[in-house]
């Protein structure tokens, strides 16, 4: 009867101090935050562009007795070609600056108002874009605007609608400005791909004729063309790098 007195009683201390024994374990480290890898924008990056463009100009011809107006016209074709740049991404924001070249098929042909037998072909064969860039970045997604210089190469060309013989032509390089914006995706460690939309003023451009005829009898001296130009390009690049070192995300 004794002994089974005292196993009662160590039971029922072994019972009250069971809570506080567990009390006493150590509690379970929480699972660490997720690790997420965060696009990085910068380093140089190299790439192909094609897309439309459309030139607005308006033209007059220097006579003797001064200027006459031609008129104003659009032309419209297709560009292809390619840009390379670099990045510098602090945060969110993204500096850069890109030179970009296309080969360009924007022309238009027309009659002369001043001249009916005459007509007038003006052609833009190629364009260089020399910007900088202002970004936002959400992760893999780029949100950004660009300005600088722009140069064309442009040919301005007049020929006799009767005989289809040439009268007069002139090559000659403009340059101006350019501002755009675009956006660009990157769908791997390394490829991008983006959309991007620029405008550029031309100014106007002067020409000088070597006195060409034409057979209505309007004797020409020179020409003067203003000209602005609108470019929508689909844009892939390859950046030299990758993904930036993995953060911790924060909730």
């Amino acid at each position: 009867m004794k002994k089974l007195s005292i196993a009662a009683i160590g039971f029922a201390a072994l019972s009250m101090s069971a809570p506080a024994l567990a009390a006493d374990m150590a509690v379970k480290a929480p699972p660490p935050a997720p690790v997420v890898a965060v696009y990085n924008w910068t380093g140089f990056y190299i790439g192909a562009n094609g897309g439309w463009g459309q030139s607005h100009g308006c033209a007059d011809f220097i006579t003797p007795a001064g200027a006459v107006g031609s008129g104003c016209a659009d032309r419209s074709g297709g560009l292809a070609g390619g840009q390379i740049g670099y990045r510098w991404q602090t945060n969110q924001f993204v500096l850069g600056l890109e030179a970009q070249g296309d080969w360009a098929e924007i022309k238009n042909t027309r009659v002369s108002l001043i001249d009916p037998l005459i007509s007038t072909t003006g052609k833009i064969d190629a364009i260089g874009l020399f910007t900088a860039q202002l970004g936002w970045a959400w992760n893999a997604s780029l949100l950004y605007v660009k300005g600088g210089a722009a140069v064309t190469r442009n040919r301005f060309d007049i020929f006799n609608n009767v005989t289809g013989v040439g009268l007069a032509s002139a090559g000659h390089t403009r340059w101006g400005g350019a501002l755009g914006v675009g956006w660009e995706y990157g769908f791997s460690p390394n490829w991008s791909v983006g959309v991007e939309y620029d405008h550029l003023w031309m100014g106007r451009d002067n020409t000088t004729f070597a006195g060409v005829v034409t057979p209505g009898g309007f004797t020409l001296t020179g020409s003067g063309v203003t000209q602005d130009v609108d470019m929508v390009t689909l844009r892939l690049n390859y950046r030299f790098g990758g993904f930036g070192a993995p953060v911790a995300a924060r909730y």
